[in-house]
């Protein structure tokens, strides 16, 4: 394996880390913080953002330990969940605590199912490359 390629390979494992890492951060001010604060159906959609954030936590640190992968899906498996999941996620949380906010998040409620698209973008990319592994 080349140098380069546990470079990236570390990109994924680290992003997949920091998203895991936040994710508890955030999910637990969710649960203690905002539960008395948003009604019971904001919360449950808060959860949905953290819930589909440790989803791609757990991708992005498998697909991090895989050695088949070339550099350039790397990068766009990466870039894909590091965006996706701040569109999607990001938003959802937003949305969620909409009312705490001097910000209308309603306003940028397309950039939910952008940020979705991207997420299942960096599965196809992974399902591809997949597809394109040789039987020895």
């Amino acid at each position: 394996m080349s140098v380069q390629k546990l470079i990236y390979n570390k990109k994924l494992l680290f992003l997949g880390a920091v998203l895991g890492f936040s994710g508890v951060i955030i999910g637990a001010y969710g649960a203690h913080g905002l539960k008395p604060i948003i009604s019971s159906e904001n919360l449950e959609t808060f959860e949905t953002g953290v819930r589909f954030q440790f989803y791609h936590a757990l991708f992005a640190l498998i697909v991090g330990s895989f050695n088949f992968l070339s550099k350039k899906a790397l990068d766009y498996i990466y870039y894909l969940t590091l965006i996706g999941v701040i569109f999607f996620s990001g938003s959802i949380y937003g949305l969620a605590t909409n009312d705490l906010s001097s910000f209308d998040f309603t306003q940028i409620g397309l950039i939910t199912p952008l940020g979705g698209i991207l997420l299942i973008s960096a599965w196809g990319v992974l399902i591809f490359n997949i597809f394109k592994i040789k039987r020895v």
